[in-house]
C-alpha cells in the first residue's frame, strides 16, 4: 500500500472503482447541497439564489480546497449559504437542515433499487462489478446521513435539534462550548469511520437482500 487512497484504489479496485467513487462523493455532497437549497428558497430565502449555489457544479458547492482534500486524503464537504432571518417560520431552520440528509436517504433508496435490479437484469458476467457501483452509493449516503444527522455543530443535526431544544441552544452559547465541540466534531469526523462505515455496510446489504429476495 502506497499510504495514497487513489493510488490503493487504483491498485485494488482500478480506473472504474476510482471513478465510480470520486463520482458518488461529488454527486451525493452536490445533491445534499441542492437539497438545503431548495428548501430554503421554499421557505422564504432566496439566498441560495443570489449566491448562485443553485447549480450542479461541484466547485460552487465544495470549494477549491475541498476537492483538493478530497484528491489528497479522501476527505470532502460542501457548503449552502442560508439565511435564517428570511425564514417564513422559526420552525424552517429545522426543515431546511434536515433536507439535506433526506436527500441521502432518497440517494440511498435509489441506489439499492438499481443494484438490485442490476443483479437481476444485467448479464451474469458483468452483473455484480455493476452492482457493486450502486452499492458503493448506498453505503456513502448512508455514512453522509447518519453522520449529518449528529447534533454537533456545524452539522445538521446540531441545526435541527437547537431548533426545538432550548436547553441545547443554552449550551451552545456557553463560551466553554466550543473548544469540546470542536474537539468532538474532529474526532467523529476522523475516527467515526470505523463504527459508520460497518454500520452503513450492515443497512446496505440488508436492505438490497430483502429487496432481491422481493423481486426474484
Amino acid at each position: 500500500m502506497s499510504g495514497w487512497w487513489v493510488a490503493d484504489t487504483l491498485e485494488h479496485g482500478g480506473v472504474v472503482l476510482l471513478f465510480s467513487w470520486a463520482f458518488w462523493v461529488i454527486a451525493s455532497i452536490v445533491l445534499h447541497e441542492l437539497g438545503h437549497g431548495v428548501a430554503a428558497i421554499r421557505c422564504g430565502d432566496r439566498t441560495p439564489i443570489e449566491s448562485g449555489h443553485m447549480t450542479l457544479n461541484p466547485l460552487v458547492h465544495m470549494g477549491k480546497w475541498s476537492l483538493i482534500a478530497f484528491a489528497v486524503i479522501g476527505i470532502a464537504w460542501g457548503a449552502m449559504p442560508v439565511n435564517p432571518a428570511r425564514f417564513r417560520r422559526g420552525s424552517d431552520d429545522a426543515l431546511v437542515a434536515a433536507a439535506g440528509p433526506a436527500v441521502n436517504l432518497v440517494l440511498f433508496a435509489i441506489c439499492v433499487v438499481l443494484t438490485v435490479l442490476t443483479l437481476i437484469l444485467a448479464p451474469e458476467k458483468t452483473a455484480n462489478s455493476m452492482a457493486n457501483i450502486f452499492f458503493m452509493g448506498a453505503r456513502l449516503n448512508i455514512v453522509l446521513l447518519v453522520f449529518n444527522l449528529l447534533p454537533i455543530p456545524p452539522l445538521d443535526g446540531s441545526r435541527i435539534l437547537a431548533t426545538y431544544s432550548h436547553g441545547y441552544r443554552r449550551m451552545l452559547m456557553n463560551p466553554q462550548a466550543g473548544s469540546w465541540i470542536m474537539g468532538a466534531f474532529f474526532l467523529i469526523f476522523f475516527f467515526g469511520g470505523q463504527y459508520l462505515w460497518p454500520f452503513a455496510d450492515h443497512i446496505s446489504a440488508s436492505a438490497v437482500g430483502l429487496l432481491h429476495s422481493l423481486f426474484s
